[in-house]
């Protein structure tokens, strides 16, 4: 079978965007069994409570819930076992520094198909604060009322 040429988005981590600072994302690859791979394709994955994390000069995440394939029998897999990223030894030393010393944290925001690989876009981020959230809530509100008033002179009322 041929492999599908583009990108395909499967699974968006919106809470990420409303509960952090992203300020550097990267492109990782996924370890997976045959099973996982089948159930991500037909979009059964869920990243709300993931996190990535270096361990032993590797990095994995944890709490991705890829739901058992339906077709797969014995040969199943576990929901939420840790997934090994593939990165560069370079990308996780710098993770690892920036983790160690700023306090970020790695979350993962996006699964995609890549040219038919199963990918994962790491995001390196800061936590917001209660008024960090609260602020973002009104720039959000305040561009939302911007662009109706400009719809309504644009129809001319």
């Amino acid at each position: 079978m041929a492999r599908s040429q583009g990108t395909r988005l499967i699974a968006q981590n919106r809470k990420a965007y409303h509960d952090y600072f992203i300020e550097e994302t990267y492109e990782a690859g996924l370890v997976l069994t045959g099973t996982e791979i089948k159930s991500i394709r037909k979009g059964s994955v869920s990243l709300r409570d993931a996190y990535a994390r270096v361990d032993e000069g590797e990095v994995y995440i944890y709490n991705m819930h890829i739901a058992p394939y339906e077709q797969g029998n014995r040969f199943n897999h576990d929901p939420l076992r840790p997934r090994k990223c593939l990165l560069h030894k370079k990308e996780i030393n710098h993770l690892y520094g920036a983790v160690r010393q700023r306090g970020a944290t790695l979350v993962p925001t996006k699964v995609y198909i890549k040219d038919g690989w199963a990918k994962v876009e790491l995001a390196l981020a800061k936590g917001k604060k209660l008024y960090d959230k609260r602020e973002a809530a009104k720039e959000r509100d305040a561009n939302r009322e911007i662009q109706r008033a400009l719809r309504a002179r644009m129809r001319g009322e």
